[in-house]
């Protein structure tokens, strides 16, 4: 079974789920979560002791889940396992900064309509100003405090550890995802959409110009996410590229976390790319390539059918979680 270390795909969120998320029973004076050492059922389970290395932990409580319970876990709505006391897990969300001028927004009465909101992170980042970010968090950081109004809104916001004092391991990090993986450069020009747009590229263009943002962003930059995009590259659809996802990015460059896919991007596989016959084939090509949760719910429908078509299929399944 493929494990990755660390950071290893839904699994790692489950067990953060099972260690500090409170579950519905915490309402009815039961377990806040499913390792909490006043329910039995589960205490004493090996992924629950915080003192087995994290691999086994997490090949533990894979082992512990039905067919069912995993195919749940490989979308951006991981649903919860009641059985384990598991919490459900969203791992999708736009507007990072909490607001968005899409749908409902945050709206007001008065001279003031609406909030302010800022360009998406990518965006802001494009411009390489320095200044402007420190605009930005000015701007920010007069409205987030989180202590009472007659405090000073200008003090730090950042909460300390239970023990008082600094951070004992220093400051807390950000989970950082390098999208969109790769050669995703062009869309909606001459009929040909993103969706559908197959990247020529050679492997010395490849090796030159596409890839070094990625493999710096993994290398230098620790990140623990990757997003395959939807266009193909040479044929192949990016979250369905073997080569790309697992050989490149994990076996070169040490990647150690999890791949997500752009949202239906493993459904446009077959729906519009018709690179896979069936939607099973779909399924099997990504999880088979290295991909391991998909924003949408194409897996969710299809991974079961998929596993008893090809039933090789469940070992790759597992290493998704």
């Amino acid at each position: 079974m493929r494990i990755h270390h660390l950071l290893q795909s839904a699994t790692l969120l489950l067990l953060l789920s099972v260690s500090i998320l409170p579950a519905e029973s915490d309402v009815n004076n039961g377990p806040p979560f499913s390792c909490d050492a006043s329910n039995p059922s589960t205490s004493s389970l090996p992924f629950c002791n915080t003192r087995l290395p994290i691999t086994t932990r997490a090949s533990d409580l894979v082992s512990r889940l039905t067919l069912d319970e995993k195919v749940q876990q490989l979308v951006n709505t991981a649903a919860a396992v009641p059985r384990l006391n598991i919490s459900a897990y969203e791992w999708w969300s736009e507007a990072l900064h909490g607001v968005s001028r899409h749908g409902r927004g945050v709206r007001f009465n008065g001279t003031v309509t609406s909030a302010t909101m800022f360009p998406q992170i990518i965006l802001t980042a494009a411009s390489f100003d320095s200044h402007l970010w420190y605009r930005v968090a000015q701007v920010r950081s007069v409205y987030r405090p989180r202590h009472i109004q007659f405090i000073d809104m200008h003090t730090k916001n950042q909460g300390d550890s239970f023990k008082g004092g600094q951070l004992k391991n220093g400051q807390l990090k950000v989970s950082a995802c390098c999208k969109h993986f790769t050669a995703h450069d062009l869309d909606n020009w001459n009929g040909v959409t993103r969706y559908i747009f197959d990247a020529k590229v050679s492997k010395q263009d490849l090796a030159d110009t596409y890839q070094p943002p990625f493999r710096a962003c993994v290398e230098e930059g620790k990140a623990s996410g990757i997003m395959c995009a939807y266009n193909l590259v040479n044929g192949v659809p990016s979250c369905a590229d073997k080569q790309l996802l697992t050989e490149t990015a994990r076996q070169q460059w040490g990647f150690q976390g999890y791949i997500a896919s752009d949202c239906d991007a493993v459904a446009i596989i077959h729906d519009q790319q018709g690179y896979a016959k069936e939607p099973e084939d779909a399924v099997a090509d990504v999880l088979q390539a290295g991909m391991d949760v998909n924003c949408g719910s194409y897996l969710a429908k299809y991974t079961k059918s998929a596993v008893a078509k090809k039933k090789d299929l469940q070992h790759d399944l597992d290493g998704a979680l």
